[in-house]
């Protein structure tokens, strides 16, 4: 099935958001996101994109994202994924390594309306703990 929407700019804006979110750029990152967004986090629930991206800042030292793919849906949903390792550094020192997929819907301006975060919490929350404490 041919989507309706630009495709090409999803993966433009996955793109930009993985540059902003290795780089820290909470305000870069939030500019993204439309006014009513909403973001679910596997540690932290739903949550605005402001407080989320402010919290994640809060907690994280110097990070690293390795992208490996962006993947687009193929039944004309305003969706596609963004496929990545995270070597995700900690204020006090910690690393850790996972792979991530964020699954970004987006509005039909092409700003991002909800963004699910998946990966497998178990490993991070033996090797760190909860850093958002």
């Amino acid at each position: 099935m041919e989507s309706k929407h630009d495709t090409r700019g999803f993966a433009e804006t996955i793109g930009q958001y993985l540059r902003l979110l290795e780089q820290g750029h909470t305000e870069g990152i939030v500019a993204l996101f439309t006014d009513d967004a909403q973001i679910y986090s596997p540690f932290l629930g739903w949550m605005a994109p402001a407080p989320f991206f402010t919290k994640l800042r809060e907690a994280s030292g110097q990070s690293r994202i390795k992208p490996i793919d962006i993947l687009v849906s193929t039944s004309g949903n305003p969706r596609a994924i963004g496929y990545f390792t995270y070597d995700w550094g900690l204020k006090d020192g910690t690393h850790v390594s996972f792979d991530c997929c964020d699954v970004f819907d987006f509005s039909d301006d092409g700003r991002i309306r909800e963004l699910t975060i998946v990966y497998d919490t178990h490993p991070i929350r033996v090797q760190v703990g909860d850093k958002y404490q």
